[in-house]
Formats: C-alpha cells, sequence, structure tokens
C-alpha cells in the first residue's frame, strides 16, 4: 500500500507523525536547554553576555546551518529513516558532553556538537511527513511535528531550571542528552521509508531521481517567493532565538526570579502560547491555503506584525500577572508561521526536491535567526550595561523587536507571488 491512501493517514502515518514529533521534542531540549542553565553557567564559568551569546548562537548555527544543505541532499536520495535516526543519537550525544566542559572553548565545541548532529534531523523529517500526508492536511501535520519546538523549548526551560536548581547545570545537560538516545532507536525502528511525491504525482507513484544540487539551487535562485519567505522567516527567527535564549536571564533579572522559579514561570509561556501559536497557524493555512497559496504567508505577516506590539508592552510591564499573560500572547503569534511557511516551502518545488529546498531554507533561517540573533542580544546588552545597568537586557529586547516588523512585511510581499511560484503537478 502506497504513503498516499486513507489507511496511511489515520495508521501509520499518525504512529511516524508521532515518533517524528518525540524526535523533535528532544531536538528542541537539547538546543534550548542552555537558556535557562545561562545564568549558573556564566557565574560558575566566569562568561560575559557576549560570550554567552557567541556559545548559545554562533557555536551551534555555523554547523548546523552549513552541513544541512549537503545531509539534505543526501536524503533526497538514501533513507531518511537512517539519516533522522543516527542524527538524533549524534546531538543526544553531544549534549550530555556540554556537562562535562570545564570552560569556554570545551562548551562552545560541544555546542558545535550538537548542531552538527540537529542539522539533520529537521529537513528530512519535513519531507517524510510530506509523503505521508496529501496537500489538503499537509500544513496542520508539518504544525503538529512543529509542536516539537514549544514542547522541547518548555521542556528544557522546566528541567534545566529544576535539575540546575536541585542538582547543578553539568547534570541537566547530562541527563536530558542521555535521555534523546532511546528516540533514535524509537525512529529506526517505527519508522518506514514511504513512496516519494506519492501524494503528488498523478499515478500515485514515486517522483522522478532526485536532480543535482545545482539544478535545485538554479530553481530555487529563481523562486522569488522562496526568498521573501526565507528571509521573512530569518528576520523573526532573529528575535524568537535570541528571546528563547535571553528570556530566562530577563526574568531572572528584571523580575528577581530564582532559577526555579524561572524554569516553571518561562516554560508555562512557551507551552502554552507555542503550543496555540504553532497549531491554529497550521490549521489556518490548510483552511485557506489549498485554494489561496498567498494565505500561507499572509497569516504570519499579520501574526509578527501584531506580535511586536504586543511583547513590547509585555518587556515593559512591572506586573509579573501581566507579563506572563502578554509574553503568552505574544509567543502564540511569533510561533504561527511554521506549520503555514514550512508547507509553502515544500509547495513551491517538486517533491524530490523537497529535502534540499527545506534544507536551503533552513539555512538561511537558521544561521541569520541562531547565529545573529542570540549573539545580537547579548551584544546589545552589553553594549547599554553602562545607560542601563541590570536592565540592559531589557532594552536589548525591546529594541531586537523591529526584526518582526521587518519579518511581517517581508512575508507581505511574499503573499503576493506565492500563486504564481507555485509546484503544480
Amino acid at each position: 500500500m502506497k504513503a498516499g491512501s486513507s489507511s496511511q493517514e489515520t495508521g501509520p502515518g499518525g504512529r511516524v507523525l508521532l515518533i517524528l514529533l518525540l524526535a523533535y521534542i528532544f531536538n528542541f531540549v537539547d538546543r534550548q536547554i542552555i537558556g535557562v542553565l545561562a545564568v549558573p553557567i556564566k557565574a560558575e564559568l566566569g562568561l560575559s553576555d557576549r560570550q554567552l551569546g557567541l556559545m548559545g548562537g554562533i557555536a551551534f548555527a555555523l554547523f548546523y546551518s552549513g552541513l544541512a544543505i549537503p545531509i539534505a541532499w543526501l536524503a533526497d536520495r538514501k533513507s531518511r529513516v537512517n539519516i533522522i535516526a543516527v542524527s538524533v543519537a549524534f546531538w543526544s550525544l553531544f549534549t550530555a558532553l556540554c556537562g562535562l566542559a570545564q570552560n569556554f572553548w570545551h562548551l562552545f565545541l560541544a555546542r558545535m556538537g550538537v548542531g552538527i548532529g540537529e542539522a539533520g534531523g529537521v529537513a528530512p523529517s519535513y519531507a517524510l511527513i510530506s509523503d505521508y500526508y496529501p496537500k489538503a492536511k499537509r500544513a496542520r501535520a508539518l504544525a503538529f511535528f512543529s509542536l516539537g519546538i514549544p514542547i522541547g523549548s518548555a521542556l528544557g526551560v522546566f528541567f534545566g531550571g529544576w535539575i540546575g536548581a536541585y542538582l547543578d547545570w553539568r547534570w541537566a545537560f547530562i541527563i536530558v542528552g542521555l535521555a534523546g538516545l532511546p528516540a533514535a532507536l524509537l525512529v529506526k525502528a517505527g519508522i518506514r521509508e514511504p513512496v516519494r511525491g506519492g501524494f503528488d504525482t498523478p499515478d500515485g507513484g514515486a517522483s522522478e531521481p532526485a536532480p543535482p544540487f545545482l539544478a535545485v539551487a538554479g530553481q530555487l535562485a529563481a523562486t522569488p517567493s522562496f526568498w521573501l519567505l526565507s528571509f521573512g522567516a530569518a528576520s523573526g527567527s532573529i528575535l524568537g532565538y535570541g528571546l528563547i535564549f535571553w528570556l530566562p536571564s530577563f526574568f531572572s533579572r528584571s523580575f528577581d526570579l530564582e532559577l526555579a522559579e524561572v524554569g516553571w514561570f518561562y516554560g508555562s509561556i512557551v507551552l502554552v502560547g507555542g503550543m496555540a501559536g504553532t497549531w491554529l497557524g497550521g490549521w489556518f493555512a490548510d483552511r485557506t491555503g489549498p485554494e489561496k497559496p498567498g494565505s500561507y504567508a499572509l497569516i504570519p505577516a499579520v501574526s509578527f506584525l501584531i506580535a511586536a506590539p504586543v511583547f513590547a508592552v509585555g518587556v515593559m510591564t512591572p506586573s509579573l500577572i501581566l507579563a506572563w499573560l502578554l509574553f503568552t500572547i505574544g509567543q502564540m503569534l511569533a510561533l504561527a508561521w511554521l506549520g503555514p511557511v514550512i508547507a509553502a516551502v515544500q509547495h513551491i518545488v517538486p517533491p524530490n526536491m523537497r529535502a534540499t529546498a527545506s534544507a536551503s531554507f533552513l539555512f538561511i533561517n537558521n544561521l541569520i535567526g541562531i547565529g545573529f540573533g542570540i549573539y545580537f542580544l547579548g551584544f546589545m546588552s552589553d553594549a547599554m550595561a553602562a545607560a542601563h545597568g541590570e536592565e540592559s537586557l531589557r532594552w536589548s529586547i525591546l529594541y531586537g523587536l523591529g526584526f518582526y516588523v521587518l519579518s511581517g512585511l517581508l512575508y507581505l510581499a511574499a503573499a503576493t507571488r506565492l500563486n504564481r511560484d507555485w509546484y503544480r503537478a
């Protein structure tokens, strides 16, 4: 039975989605735990905010972004299941190694290892899911998979804060890193490689063999919506990844919360707001997108343009309760882009180019978003420390909200191009 049959959707397709979601949760637990642990790491290793930004952003982003494209090129030709399973095991082991770091460079190199592992997890998963679900359900399926971002980020904050408070930050890395290894075995044992492009070819058979990388690059280069979507995502991610990394420190400095309190407070914001926004974004996209491709970009455009002022009020309020409410709404709006934009990237290229196109999109998004965003907020915080003292991080975040506005404008431009760039078999 091919991947496109109805029983595939309700049976193996659902199981595959759950397994990939579990792996993606560990992806973001391991990626984001360092944010909540930044306070004790900074104290023990004597790091500056700029060094934390380098270690949390650039160390991860360089290899994560750079290796994602060649790994995805391989995934368009070989077993995506095997690539994902090996990647999960690799990043889990290097997360555990972070707990053994004795100085800045040890931790920098260990985070590079996490980035190398995670480079092979996401783009092959996008392509795999697209071969298990038809176009009309693809945005919701990809949004469900993307719930790994808020769930994993929240669990990283929860468990990182709790373990860091009651044991220490080293044990937090070791425990959550080793916990991801069973997920690698589950991917290998529980997922069958589906027919490539079964939902997108007229006869339900496999798509044409993957073309050379230069052919894919040439098609993407000639597709304006790809660039608008990619740079729209990157602009949003500059602040999105920056907030995930720096908000635990912000709540600790500006609201005098202890490490365990930060874990519960910020973890609940990410979980509640992130899950709601990720799912609703995908649901709205499937309701409108198949008939109006431009809506895949319009949904995140509106969301980011509203999120900017909501976060601005949240950053400046002295009330902890009001801050929780505003940051939760802002988090919901800031993650509504995931399902629509990821689905749109799958739809502007033929099925045999999906993994490579996704990795190219992620390369732009993550190299700029992770590599620059985390460092930018830390750099700005250090630069304004003389003027604002302990409140410098608050002002750094406030100025950074301009990237959400820029993202919204880029998505508005993408909405006008998507119908012309849509791939139609």
